[in-house]
């Protein structure tokens, strides 16, 4: 399996300071994005200490002690994160994150709130993680579209984040890895604007060495309002 990836992280045109972190360790087949709230140095501070944490899982892992490590470095970043939000920042401090291991036939991917995973397999884009926030809330009753979904005045209202609460749940998912997959990991910076079609759109065909800043200026384009992290990774 050959691997090959582009990444983009942007503070977009309305935030003074990016609280996104991104980390791509391809030696590893690991990519992560985080996405940070709790204002300016804070949510800062919370995105890079997860890619900081899981940046020093031990190389040549094999794959089931690889997902256990990311595991335990994501709840390792999350005691760091509540104890400085604690003592230092006195506050709610939290990041999202999506994290997503790939093997020569499986991914793996853990999760904790809005940032996103989708595949583009054979022309159709699949969201393969669910968000935690109140309105997935309503589109898992049927209520609302995803794409509904991110015009609601509740689209920012996420349920759980790295750092936040006693204890950390983090969500799994697993699948098979097959030639020509595309997988994307974004933070709701990208998909507050783009639609489910727009990205099946441009992840269709769109160069690897390009693709992940043609996401990123589409959404600067549409407004920018929040910071943009994007990783695209392409099997072969």
């Amino acid at each position: 399996m050959t691997i090959r990836y582009s990444a983009a992280s942007h503070i977009g045109r309305v935030r003074k300071v990016n609280e996104d972190s991104i980390l791509s360790l391809p030696d590893q087949k690991i990519w992560v994005v985080a996405d940070g709230m709790g204002g300016h140095a804070a949510g800062d501070f919370a995105s890079q200490t997860i890619v900081d944490t899981i940046a020093m899982i031990e190389p040549d892992l094999p794959p089931g002690e690889l997902m256990r490590g990311l595991r335990q470095t994501i709840m390792q970043a999350h005691a760091t994160i509540s104890a400085a939000a604690e003592e230092r920042f006195h506050g709610t401090v939290g990041a999202t994150v999506v994290a997503l291991i790939l093997t020569d036939e499986h991914f793996v991917a853990l999760w904790a709130g809005d940032s996103r995973l989708y595949r583009f397999r054979a022309g159709k884009l699949e969201m393969l993680t669910t968000d935690h926030s109140l309105v997935a809330e309503l589109v898992l009753s049927g209520e609302l579209t995803w794409d509904q979904a991110e015009q609601h005045p509740q689209s920012n209202a996420i349920t759980r984040a790295v750092g936040v609460g006693e204890t950390l749940e983090l969500d799994k998912i697993r699948g098979d890895v097959a030639s020509g997959d595309r997988f994307l990991l974004c933070s709701d910076g990208l998909t507050k604007y783009a639609t489910f079609n727009t990205l099946a759109s441009m992840l269709n065909g769109t160069p690897i060495e390009t693709v992940a800043d043609r996401l990123t200026n589409f959404a600067l384009d549409a407004g920018g309002a929040d910071n943009i992290s994007i990783i695209v990774v392409d099997v072969v």
